[in-house]
């Protein structure tokens, strides 16, 4: 799904709901204590600080990487983000929640700001992603969205664990 085949309407909620995810993260996890947020699904699924720790890299160093090079670069070669790799590199369950949160928060509201400011004829610049292929400007904002998406899932299901 390409963000310019969008209509107006379809764009306002995408980014609405981008913008809302550093809230949900917030609300969700912001009262949890060091062990509640160390605790992982029942299947072996993120704990809470890994959940944002991973989201806040992604964000800095996957997403605002994407977007200032293809704004920037003629046709880059844009490295994939091993989610895996920085997790077990940064050991995140020794790091704080709340310090992931706000990471993730500030990340968020830069790139949003960036993509706010995206010229027209920009989206359809182009770049290869490491693992996925050819990925255009107009693709980061619903790639973004699915991924949110796929963590608030398991953010669900961790919950509905706890109930």
């Amino acid at each position: 799904m390409r963000y310019m085949k969008l209509n107006r309407q379809d764009r306002q909620a995408l980014v609405g709901r981008l913008a809302a995810m550093p809230d949900f993260l917030e609300v969700t996890f912001g009262q949890l204590d060091r062990a509640g947020a160390l605790e992982q699904g029942r299947h072996g699924e993120p704990s809470p600080v890994e959940q944002c720790w991973h989201l806040a890299d992604l964000e800095r160093e996957g997403y605002a990487i994407r977007i200032r090079r293809l704004l920037d670069e003629t046709n880059p070669t844009l490295p994939d983000f091993d989610g895996t790799q920085v997790a077990r590199q940064r050991n995140y369950r020794t790091r704080p929640l709340s310090t992931a949160i706000a990471a993730f928060r500030e990340a968020r509201a830069a790139n949003l700001a960036a993509l706010r400011q995206v010229e027209a004829g920009d989206w359809l610049r182009e770049g290869v992603q490491e693992g996925v292929g050819p990925v255009a400007l107009c693709d980061i904002p619903a790639m973004m969205d699915q991924h949110d998406e796929a963590h608030r899932s398991e953010i669900e299901a961790w919950l509905r664990e706890r109930q």
